[in-house]
């Protein structure tokens, strides 16, 4: 793993808490020029310390009022790939880990209502070769979303 340096860690300060903020003004905060900036920029990106830049969209606003965990218990661990394969062909499911503990994966989707969240839980997870069991956790609230301190 390459060594990252205060300077990068500056920088990953400042753009972490605003993604949109120019180059220009993360260098004048920094007291480095704005090409120093997209140098190291593009060097975090190269070196895997930024692993995505975008907007986040506000599911609600789009009509998906329930966001919920599903624990998934499946027959053999060894099938992760596969049904992780099957679960990336559902849309709605927008996160997936595989876990030690109670479940093999732990995944995170949005639903638009019961309805919608009983027929990809029944039609679509549960068909899936290899999941055996499911137990669902509905988040009420969010209140906290964040990156890692940078130090």
């Amino acid at each position: 793993m390459e060594k990252i340096d205060q300077l990068d860690r500056k920088i990953l300060q400042i753009i972490t808490q605003n993604a949109r903020m120019p180059f220009k003004d993360v260098a004048d905060e920094c007291g480095v020029s704005r090409a120093a900036i997209h140098q190291r920029v593009q060097r975090l990106i190269d070196i895997n310390v930024i692993t995505g830049s975008g907007y986040f969209v506000n599911p609600k606003m789009l009509g998906f009022q329930m966001c919920v965990y599903i624990g998934i218990t499946l027959e053999r661990g060894s099938m992760y790939k596969e049904v992780v394969a099957e679960l990336e062909k559902i849309p709605e499911v927008v996160e997936s880990q595989y876990t030690l503990g109670a479940y093999t994966l732990l995944i995170k989707l949005y639903a638009k209502n019961d309805e919608h969240l009983m027929e990809l839980l029944n039609s679509r997870i549960q068909e899936i070769k290899g999941v055996a069991t499911t137990e669902t956790l509905t988040s009420l609230d969010q209140r906290i979303k964040r990156t890692i301190p940078i130090e």
